[in-house]
């Protein structure tokens, strides 16, 4: 029996209601809640650590970037692939380092707020706006020095609600500027805006939003090398150095504080895959101290 408008009418409804009825649900809200943090010693891609606070950190290593999965970093803010943010291992949360790709001679300020990269081999891991802005190729690494800001950690620390309290200044935001430095002996660089806008009121030191501030020196690209842990006794390293005797490890001397200290080192190598291959080995020997650094 043929359906009346009534009935074509009804079935049409029950049609649209099961296509509504069927639809995925929408993605949650992430709703930031920013917070100090340090943590504990955890486990992550089977390497064991150690979060401590760091307000003097200088090292060297190699960067990756990090997926843009959607979440929450540890310490409660958005994670988001377009701001100016890392991931350290064991850097106290948040805090704001300067991160110089020694390949091109690059130099950005980042925020750090969650911890990884998960391999020991990297030292840090940018997002990819801030990976564009040093030069890194997609889904790629570099090698990098890592400074911490002491004075802007302290702040951004303050600002979370942890660590000790501090005044902090206030400054203007700044446009996205290029900066080049001069080469040693050279003559002075230069500078230019390539982007943003001037705001006319004074915005808080640290602001949630690095600005994007490019700062252009001379590559350095150094060599690669995997160091192993100080000792104050020469009998400690060469046990050390006897482990990586595969990789030609060798015993080095230096002076500290008016000591005496022996490191371990082996290298260099001629590329990333050949360093990381390298640490693999240092890991697999029991040397769990083990890192890649550029000298």
């Amino acid at each position: 029996m043929p359906l009346g408008r009534a009935g074509l009418a009804l079935l049409t409804a029950l049609g649209l209601s099961g296509c509504l009825h069927h639809r995925p649900p929408p993605a949650p809200a992430f709703v930031a809640a920013l917070h100090y943090a340090l943590g504990g010693a955890y486990q992550a891609g089977g390497h064991w650590y150690y979060p401590a606070e760091d307000y003097a950190l200088d090292a060297t290593g190699i960067a990756s970037v990090w997926d843009s999965t959607p979440g929450l970093t540890s310490d409660g803010e958005v994670r988001e692939p377009g701001a100016l943010t890392a991931q350290m291992q064991t850097l106290q949360m948040p805090a704001v380092v300067e991160v110089i790709n020694l390949e091109n001679g690059r130099q950005l300020l980042v925020r750090v707020d969650d911890r990884g990269p998960a391999s020991p081999a990297r030292l840090i891991a940018v997002s990819p706006r801030a990976a564009v802005l040093l030069g890194m190729a997609p889904g790629g690494a570099a090698r990098v020095r890592v400074r911490i800001d002491q004075v802007q950690s302290r702040a951004v620390v303050e600002q979370a609600g942890g660590g000790p309290k501090l005044a902090i200044a206030t400054a203007p935001p700044r446009a996205v500027i290029e900066e080049s430095l001069p080469a040693p002996g050279g003559a002075a660089g230069r500078s230019r805006v390539i982007g943003g806008a001037q705001a006319e009121q004074a915005t808080p030191l640290v602001p949630d939003r690095l600005p994007e501030r490019v700062t252009q020196g001379y590559a350095q690209p150094g060599e690669l090398m995997i160091q192993a842990g100080r000792f104050g006794r020469f009998t400690y390293a060469n046990a050390v150095a006897a482990k990586l005797a595969g990789l030609g490890a060798d015993v080095v001397r230096s002076r500290a504080d008016r000591q005496t200290v022996y490191g371990v080192q082996a290298g260099p190598f001629g590329t990333i895959a050949q360093a990381d291959a390298a640490l693999a080995q240092a890991l697999r020997a029991g040397v769990v101290d083990a890192h890649i650094v550029v000298q």
